[in-house]
């Protein structure tokens, strides 16, 4: 074979090999980032399946309090929707919870409404992320973009309410890494403090856990080159999740809550996190719970515990 064959040769296999890249990762963004299109199918796992339950009913207590149906839309054209609770009697505190990955504002805190709500007296809203819930979009946002929204919806309190407000953000594995990249850009001096539990350092170190745990294969190369399908349709990159910078910048107190046995968002995330917070924080690790759990498996503690750090950064509660 002539030395022109094996370079066209040569030549052909680096073009397959960059379309195979190519094609991999896109296909990477777009099982992570894409919103789904078919629900999931049934568990048959009993623990999620005794969790559904308790959602519902959890549900059905939130709905059956006829919360107020809300929407605003945001800057690149999108509606986004939110349940808001109003405390029983007037009150100027609000919590802005925000829900994870695939999932919606009720599913992930119906259960804390008794708490905020019926315990501390605040008002509750409850916004479901763009791609997710109610609310439009096609791609999520893993934080880079919800977190502007939030501050959107942060806004729309402070109009609506008076700027003599308090605001809470509390955020669940992705509403985690949300409302800590919303307290390192700028948010309005009503956001008094944040409460993160379960949230990943950054969400490459997120993707490569998971790809790990998920095809035991090296497969961290596509990461890069999924974050760039990403960067040229949804307008970010993976890198731009990056918690450990968020919270180094962080404008108000940070409470850190994880489960010691989460797998899904390792455990050792949550210490890094916390040695990186240059804010005011504390730390709250429950034992025995995996992801997302921790106020299911340890409630009268994680009430506890949030209790008094709303109390350590405010003054009361």
């Amino acid at each position: 074979m002539e030395w022109s064959q094996i370079a066209a040769v040569a030549a052909a296999v680096v073009l397959f090999l960059a379309f195979l890249a190519a094609v991999c990762g896109y296909l990477v963004f777009r099982m992570a980032i894409r919103r789904p299109v078919k629900p999931k199918p049934e568990s048959k796992d009993p623990r999620k399946i005794e969790r559904k339950a308790i959602r519902e009913k959890n549900n059905a207590a939130l709905f059956a309090l006829h919360p107020e149906d809300l929407s605003l839309t945001t800057p690149d054209g999108l509606t986004l929707r939110a349940w808001f609770l109003p405390a029983a009697k007037p009150s100027k505190r609000f919590a802005v919870c925000v829900h994870g990955y695939k999932c919606n504002g009720p599913d992930e805190f119906s259960h804390m409404m008794p708490f905020y709500h019926e315990m501390l007296g605040y008002n509750y809203l409850l916004p479901d992320n763009r791609a997710h819930g109610r609310s439009e979009g096609k791609y999520i946002g893993f934080g880079c973009l919800d977190y502007k929204d939030i501050l959107q919806w942060t806004a729309y309190l402070v109009e609506r309410f008076g700027e003599d407000i308090e605001i809470i953000l509390h955020g669940i594995s992705m509403g985690a890494v949300t409302v800590m990249l919303a307290n390192a850009n700028n948010p309005p001096p009503q956001v008094k403090l944040v409460i993160e539990d379960c949230g990943f350092t950054t969400l490459v170190d997120e993707m490569k856990a998971n790809l790990k745990e998920k095809t035991r294969l090296k497969l961290a190369f596509l990461i890069p080159l999924g974050s760039i399908w990403c960067r040229l349709i949804a307008g970010y990159r993976f890198e731009d999740a990056d918690c450990i910078e968020a919270v180094k910048k962080a404008k108000n107190p940070v409470m850190f809550i994880h489960g010691a046995s989460d797998t899904f968002v390792p455990t050792g995330m949550v210490y890094r996190l916390f040695e990186a917070c240059a804010a005011k924080k504390d730390l709250l690790v429950v034992e025995g719970a995996v992801h997302a759990y921790s106020y299911y498996d340890a409630p009268e503690l994680y009430r506890e515990k949030v209790t008094g750090f709303i109390a350590a950064c405010t003054g009361s509660v």
